[in-house]
C-alpha cells in the first residue's frame, strides 16, 4: 500500500486476499495506465478508504476476515460513481444480488482473466459486458472447480469426492486426465 494521491480518473482499488492473483491484477492493470492501489484484506481495504477515494475498484467476495460486501457499501458511500467490480470464486445468485443491491456494477465468478475483468470495469453503455472472446468450455470449467476443491481439500481424494458428492473412483479418473482444452 503506497501513499499517493490517488484522485485521477483512473484510479483503481483492489481488494484481493489471493496475494498472487492480487499481484497479477495490479501488474495487468498498472500496464493499461490504471493508478492502482491494493489491499489484502477488509481491515486494509477500510483503512485505505478512510484516507483515499477511487474511481473503480475489484473486490473479492470472501476475504480473509471478513466480506467484500462490507467493502462495496464503504466504497459506494464514499464515491456512488465508483465503478465497482465483485470477484467471487464462490458464485450464487444469493450473494451476487447482494452485491448488486449494495452498489457493485458486475459480479464476475472466477476464474476470469484480465480482460474480462477490465470488459466489466470499463463497461458503462450496457448493464452486462460484452461477451468474451474465447470463453472456457463447460469442461474446464468443471475441471477447474475440482481442482481447486480438492487444492483446498489438501489433495485429499477422499475428502474432496465428498464434499463435490461424487464418487471417490470417478473424481480419481477425472483427476488422471489432463485439463480440457480452454
Amino acid at each position: 500500500m503506497e501513499d499517493l494521491e490517488v484522485t485521477k480518473e483512473k484510479s483503481l482499488f483492489i481488494i484481493e486476499d489471493d496475494k498472487s492473483f492480487r499481484e497479477r491484477l495490479t501488474t495487468s492493470f498498472q500496464r493499461k495506465d490504471f493508478i492502482v492501489t491494493a489491499a489484502a484484506s477488509k481491515k486494509e481495504a477500510l483503512e485505505v478508504l478512510s484516507k483515499f477515494s477511487f474511481n473503480y475498484a475489484i473486490v473479492d467476495l470472501r476475504l480473509g476476515d471478513g466480506s467484500g460486501l462490507d467493502v462495496i457499501k464503504v466504497i459506494k458511500e464514499q464515491n456512488p460513481s465508483c465503478r465497482t467490480v465483485m470477484l467471487t470464486s464462490y458464485g450464487n445468485i444469493a450473494t451476487a444480488v447482494s452485491s448488486v443491491k449494495l452498489g457493485a456494477d458486475d459480479y464476475v465468478p472466477k476464474p476470469a482473466n484480465i480482460d474480462d475483468i477490465e470488459k466489466s470495469l470499463m463497461s458503462y453503455s450496457s448493464p452486462l459486458p460484452p461477451p468474451p472472446e474465447n470463453p472456457m468450455s463447460a469442461d474446464r470449467i468443471r475441471w477447474e472447480h475440482i481442482q481447486r476443491v480438492f487444492t483446498q481439500c489438501n489433495r485429499n481424494v477422499s475428502e474432496t469426492a465428498r464434499r463435490l458428492k461424487m464418487h471417490r473412483r470417478t473424481l480419481q479418473r477425472i483427476l488422471n486426465k489432463h485439463a480440457p482444452k480452454e
